[in-house]
């Protein structure tokens, strides 16, 4: 990934202007930049071809998400199976239905066109990502831009659950009916949303405050509703490359690559934005947080920053600055806040709108779905070096908790979402069912279930110690570290810019594993769960974090692609014909009646 930096721009600048970065882009596109023929032709030649490669590897995305939501959009078929012989209303099929009348409607067809779309899609993504930082911004923000609005267009795709969002909102809103305490198969089967729903014996596993929001959209009828929770994610998704984007201009990085890693996966786009699924408001939140961690960790560098350059001058305290003389204490930045003046109630006073808003958007996050909950130990982890932000962090998440199930309360009672349900259901080829294969259990037992789920949280454990742990000497807070001299404070701000009192690079990274360890352990394994990982990969320093995050999206590839059950005939492998393989199969079925 370009610009791995650990470090932050100098605080001259406060952040890379995107001026700058356009004009790093045009310099690119036009050669200015690069060097002399006569110095590297070589690298000349190479940068051209790059900025060719990742071109071509744009256009090449945009193309084939557009062919496969024309041809989803064209008639009834497998590609999207809400719909059926005879069933195909103009509203789902939206204004690209019917443009290639003249395409096949052949299933198998049509299966070989979706995997062979998606394979093509992902090796030009990985071209992209490669070649991002040498092409112009328009470029890439444009190509982001228009898959966004092909799949706003698009039919709901395979796996989609936008319909049981709409029905389960319609159970209370028309039928008076909890999501949390009646199974959808008990509302009545005339209601339009039922026929298109299909978790019909699955009481809501989703998070309240999503529940929420599909009450909002239920006046709009059927149809409405579709469309409008469409634009929501649609929306939510640009709003997460552009959190991406501000959060690589903090770490002092390309954004471009950042943006590219994070809004260009075509696992995300077709499975996710195509089938419309919650997961980008979850992780819309999770990337607020960071993002207001970074901001927090900036302000309290350049507070650091004055009270060096004052300890430099030969001042004790700069006035105004919040530098306590001697301790190195900054009001307001946490570190050393237990030992300056007011104690414990330095730690909760002033209130700091920007550490509150990272434990509230955490826990927001968790309320919209569950998932979110491992990363907020992490978080927490992360701020142990800063006591004061620790505090204020831990502040915000008592207040949105208590507002978020004050909401939840009022809308629902004291019931909570059917996690334990879905918890229990199993993929064939998730890797804790491979696991139980290869064990010779015949797939993931209960007891398989115990030992991932400790696994999880002992990987949960050591990312918070991942979060914590700084190298080097560590700066634990202390603003006369580097010395007295201005030198000497300007290296301890680099310092806490990149590794130390804030953790927002730890945080970061740290989260990223704790979402590829709950990837790993879930034996209700999705494609477009690798979102989870994504935009967090997209930001940290770690290789191997993106390593692995590219590489278990080439393993959902190959587990969701359509002609799947072909490739594990030719290979003889069946995991659904063990006993607890069809006993996997018989519970799954029976909750989707």
């Amino acid at each position: 990934m370009a610009g791995d930096a650990s470090t932050l721009p100098s605080p001259a600048t406060g952040r890379w202007p995107l001026s700058a970065w356009r004009a790093r882009a045009r310099s690119i596109s036009s050669g200015s930049a690069l060097p002399a023929a006569g110095q590297a032709g070589g690298e000349l030649a190479a940068a051209d071809s790059g900025v060719r490669a990742g071109a071509c590897a744009l256009g090449t995305i945009v193309t084939l998400s557009l062919l496969v939501v024309l041809v989803a959009a064209n008639r009834p078929s497998v590609l999207t199976p809400t719909t059926h012989t005879g069933y195909f209303p103009r509203w789902m099929a939206g204004p690209l239905g019917g443009l290639l009348q003249g395409f096949t409607n052949d299933d198998n067809t049509l299966k070989w066109l979706f995997t062979g779309a998606v394979v093509l899609m992902y090796c030009a993504y990985l071209l992209a990502v490669k070649h991002a930082g040498r092409l112009p911004v328009r470029w890439v923000l444009a190509a982001i831009l228009a898959v966004h609005v092909v799949f706003l267009l698009s039919p709901p795709l395979a796996l989609t659950d936008l319909f049981n969002y709409v029905n389960y909102g319609r159970m209370e809103v028309v039928h008076g009916l909890n999501p949390y305490t009646t199974i959808p198969v008990l509302e009545p089967h005339n209601d339009p949303s039922y026929v298109l729903s299909n978790w019909h014996e699955l009481l809501s596993p989703y998070g309240p405050l999503f529940t929420l929001v599909t009450f909002a959209v239920v006046p709009l009828g059927v149809a409405g509703s579709f469309w409008a929770i469409k634009g929501i994610l649609m929306l939510t998704s640009l709003a997460i490359v552009f959190l991406v984007w501000k959060c690589a201009q903090l770490l002092g990085r390309d954004p471009r690559t950042a943006v590219a890693f994070a809004g260009l996966n075509p696992i995300v786009l077709l499975w996710g934005l195509g089938g419309d699924h919650n997961d980008f408001l979850m992780m819309l939140f999770i990337m607020l947080g960071l993002y207001l961690l970074l901001c927090a960790q900036r302000r309290e560098a350049d507070q650091r920053a004055v009270a060096g350059s004052g300890a430099g001058a030969g001042s004790g305290a700069v006035a105004g600055s919040g530098a306590v003389a001697g301790s190195g204490a900054v009001a307001g930045s946490g570190a050393g806040a237990g030992s300056g003046a007011g104690g414990v109630r330095g730690w909760l006073l002033p209130l700091s709108g920007l550490d509150m808003g990272t434990g509230a958007a955490f826990v927001i996050a968790t309320a919209m779905k569950a998932s979110a909950a491992v990363l907020i130990p992490v978080l927490l982890a992360s701020l142990l070096h800063a006591p004061r932000r620790l505090v204020q962090a831990l502040l915000g998440i008592v207040l949105a908790g208590a507002l978020a199930a004050a909401a939840s309360l009022v809308a629902f009672g004291l019931h909570i979402p059917d996690l334990s349900t879905q918890g229990s259901l199993v993929t064939g080829e998730s890797i804790p069912n491979l696991i139980g294969l290869a064990l010779g259990l015949g797939g993931e037992s209960n007891g398989l279930r115990d030992v991932m789920d400790l696994v999880l949280a002992l990987a949960v454990l050591g990312c918070c110690w991942l979060a914590w742990h700084r190298r080097g000497a560590g700066v634990r807070g202390r603003a006369d570290a580097g010395g007295r001299d201005a030198a000497g404070a300007r290296a301890t701000v680099e310092r806490l810019r990149g590794d130390g009192g804030g953790g927002g690079e730890r945080a970061i990274t740290a989260s990223g594993w704790a979402s590829v360890a709950l990837l790993a352990t879930l034996g209700w394994v999705l494609p477009w769960y690798v979102l989870w990982a994504l935009p967090l990969a997209a930001l940290s320093s770690s290789r191997r974090l993106r390593t692995v995050t590219l590489v278990f999206g080439v393993y959902l590839i190959v587990v969701w692609m359509p002609v799947s059950g072909s490739l594990w005939d030719v290979l003889h492998f069946y995991p659904a014909r063990t006993p607890l393989g069809r006993l996997h199969q018989r519970y799954v079925k029976e909750l989707l009646n």
